[in-house]
């Protein structure tokens, strides 16, 4: 009995505190369902129709609501520009604090404070993440009748590149090419879009891009490789994809020329572990992030929807909300001369006369 009985009071103790915990957990769940119930959830795309964002964006919505307790409908909504600022600015500031807004931003959208000068009328590391699609590797495509036939050869011919607004990978990714490794690329802005700026090259106005995402690449022009019409020249990321590496693409960091260069382009570079994130304001209820976090992590892992991302060729990675949002006040933590350096290395200089 000296045995027995302890092993009863804990044994007590311990079915009533799960008790305790499932009937706090009880009504918690059946408050964000009832909130649910009959809503409409808007996921706000930070980037045009056609694009990788907005496929992967409108994939996700098209599961999302089975997950979230009292099955919302979603919809899809898209503010373009600024490198997502615009959507990001909007979801922080305008949109509804109740968790019926989610954005999906490119990953500069979140770090801009640490890359460039230019105001945000929000703080991005306040915004809470739900967590991401997929991780995101950026490369450089040329036209194969382009003069340069190789990144090492970049630094010695023009390459003619398309890029979109500032914030944007496309605009920034080549941008800091330029500034940190001195390759001989060209830009021509104005483009909306990667679509924009594919459709730019089919028509030969401008040579190739950089800063595309693989993802979107393999959705929209995946036959651009096999049939010979472009090239790929490097992988804009810390470690690549493992279909480029085996293709032998270079990464561009292994051209880094020194060790405060590899650094930063380090930091620029982690931001691809973001991939394809889902966030929303500040102030939104812990239950109804919690509540979120959990339909996009089992969105994701749906068999329904990765037979979808199957059939279109899209990259399913996910990350979770509590591991980004730990990845984004790692970031904003980094070495100030480190941020600083990153900032100039993104900036446009006029070319040498």
């Amino acid at each position: 009995m000296s045995y027995r009985l302890p092993c009863a009071r804990v044994l007590a103790t311990a079915c009533l505190a799960a008790a305790c915990l499932a009937a706090n957990a009880a009504p918690a769940q059946h408050a964000v369902e009832a909130f649910y119930r009959g809503k409409v959830v808007t996921i706000v795309v930070g980037s045009a129709v056609g694009g990788g964002f907005d496929t992967y964006a409108r994939l996700v919505g098209r599961h999302l609501g089975r997950f979230i307790p009292g099955n919302p409908t979603v919809i899809v909504q898209n503010i373009p520009g600024a490198g997502s600022n615009k959507a990001a600015s909007y979801v922080a500031l305008q949109a509804p604090k109740d968790g019926t807004v989610v954005g999906a931003v490119q990953a500069i959208a979140i770090t801009q404070p640490l890359i460039s000068d230019q105001p945000v009328p929000h703080d991005p590391s306040k915004l809470i993440m739900l967590g991401s699609a997929n991780r995101s590797v950026y490369f450089c495509v040329v036209r194969s009748d382009a003069p340069v036939k190789s990144f090492q050869e970049a630094f010695e011919k023009e390459a003619i590149i398309g890029t979109s607004s500032e914030g944007a990978s496309l605009r920034d990714y080549p941008i800091m090419l330029i500034n940190l490794l001195g390759v001989k690329l060209r830009v021509i802005g104005g483009y909306t879009g990667s679509r924009e700026i594919m459709i730019a090259i089919e028509r030969n106005e401008v040579q190739g891009m950089c800063g595309m995402d693989w993802s979107s690449f393999a959705t929209q022009q995946r036959d651009w490789i096999s049939s010979g019409f472009a090239r790929l020249l490097a992988q804009e990321d810390l470690n690549g994809h493992p279909e480029m590496n085996r293709m032998g693409v270079p990464l561009t960091i292994s051209f880094a020329k020194t060790e405060e260069d590899r650094q930063i382009m380090q930091m620029i570079y982690s931001q691809n572990l973001f991939g394809r994130p889902y966030l929303v304001p500040p102030g939104v209820p812990a239950d109804r992030v919690a509540a979120l976090r959990g339909a996009l992590a089992a969105t994701l892992q749906d068999r329904a929807l990765l037979a979808e991302a199957e059939k279109f060729g899209l990259d399913i990675g996910p990350m979770g909300g509590g591991e980004l949002q730990a990845l984004v006040a790692g970031l904003y933590a980094l070495p100030p001369k480190i941020i600083e350096r990153a900032k100039q290395s993104l900036i446009l200089k006029p070319p040498a006369r």
